[in-house]
Order: C-alpha cells, then structure tokens, then sequence
C-alpha cells in the first residue's frame, strides 16, 4: 500500500447545515438532498444507492449496497428476493437501517426504522418496469443459495429464458419490496477540522423532533 490508512483523509469545506435552513420534518429535506445528489453526482456513482443494514436471528449485524426505489411520504423503498438472506433477516427482525453518501455533495443520511412488505399490486407495478432481463434473472436466480459455479448460474437463466419465450414473466411470488417506515433520519454534512454538522429527526409521538448532534 503506497499510503498509509492512518493518513488517508479529506478535509470537507463545500457547505454547511444550519436550523434556518433545515424544516421540521426530514421528507423534505431528504427530497432537497436527494435532487442535488442527481444534479450534481457523477457516474459511477448511483444517487439512490444506499447501504443497506439487517440483523439476523442470533443478533449479527450485516449489510449490503442497494438502490432505492421508491419514496413518498410513508418510507423508502427497495426490492428484493423474499426467499434471500435479507429476506430472512427482515422476516425475524423487520427492522433495518439504510446510509446514503454522496461525496460530489460532503453528505450522508442515516435512516433507521421498521421493515413490512409492500402490496403486491406495488411490487407487480415495478417489476413490469424493469428491463426483461432483470425480470428474467429474479427468476432464474436462487438468490444467497449455494450454487456450484457460474455454469450452473448460466444453466437456470438459460432454462427460464427457454420459459418465457412466448410469454412475458410475471413477478414472482418469492419477490417484491419492502418499505423501510422511518423513526429516525440523521442529515450529516461535512464541515473543516471533522466538526461535521449533524441534524437527526425522531419521531415522537406521531411527531418529528429535530436536534442537533455533536460530530
């Protein structure tokens, strides 16, 4: 390694986040965020990419990179194979935490909340938008399962497409979203000497309380 961990660092100078400028509860904000986050992050870099945090039953933590999908007023959005590992975890512990960072803006949001499943008629709704082969491979992939090799990988998606030849693939029923329904909601911006601002929202009592952090 050319450069040692220890000295591996940035100083954050773009802006700052201020009471004044924050309102009472966090959907707006993140929405604000979110829209200079797709005006101003360059590719590779996905806007809606999130890291997504689950807990198993025995109480191990694990994460993963997801792309959110869906936003409105009730949570956020993800879809996935039900029968996954993630899955599983929700299904014991429906509880979840999502970070976003977008470096171009020096931000990050911490999401926290509870887990449930969307209706069918929601995951319905964005399967048929994805692209066939997407659609193909929620089929065709045991998703967390141990397969052999890529040729067996290979050898179900090359099965499912001989099956949906004549026909469109429907989504599955192992696969649809889940709505993480928000409790608290951490706006991070980076400031000089790592004195970062930090404003969280918690819902209390049907209501959002908004405080401010020490970094």
């Amino acid at each position: 390694m050319s450069k040692s961990l220890a000295d591996m660092r940035r100083d954050y100078t773009r802006d700052g986040l201020c009471e004044s400028n924050a309102p009472a509860e966090p959907f707006a904000l993140f929405h604000q965020w979110f829209v200079d986050a797709v005006n101003t992050e360059q590719a590779p870099v996905e806007p809606n990419t999130m890291t997504l945090a689950t807990v198993d039953a025995e109480g191990r933590p694990h994460c993963r990179v997801l792309l959110l999908k869906g936003l409105d007023e009730r949570g956020f959005t993800f879809f996935t194979n039900y029968d996954s590992a993630k899955g599983a975890q929700l299904a014991a512990r429906p509880f979840a935490a999502m970070t976003f960072f977008w470096p171009s803006l020096e931000r990050q949001v911490r999401i926290e909340g509870r887990v449930e499943r969307v209706s069918l008629a929601e995951s319905d709704t964005y399967f048929q938008v994805r692209p066939l082969g997407s659609r193909i491979g929620a089929w065709a992939s045991p998703q967390s399962q141990v397969i052999t090799d890529r040729g067996e990988l290979e050898e179900l998606l090359a099965q499912t497409e001989r099956r949906f030849m004549e026909q469109a693939p429907h989504c599955p029923e192992h696969w649809g979203g889940y709505r993480l329904l928000p409790e608290r909601i951490e706006f991070w911006q980076g400031r000089a000497s790592r004195l970062h601002d930090r404003l969280n929202y918690r819902l209390l009592d049907n209501a959002w309380l908004r405080e401010r952090l020490a970094p």
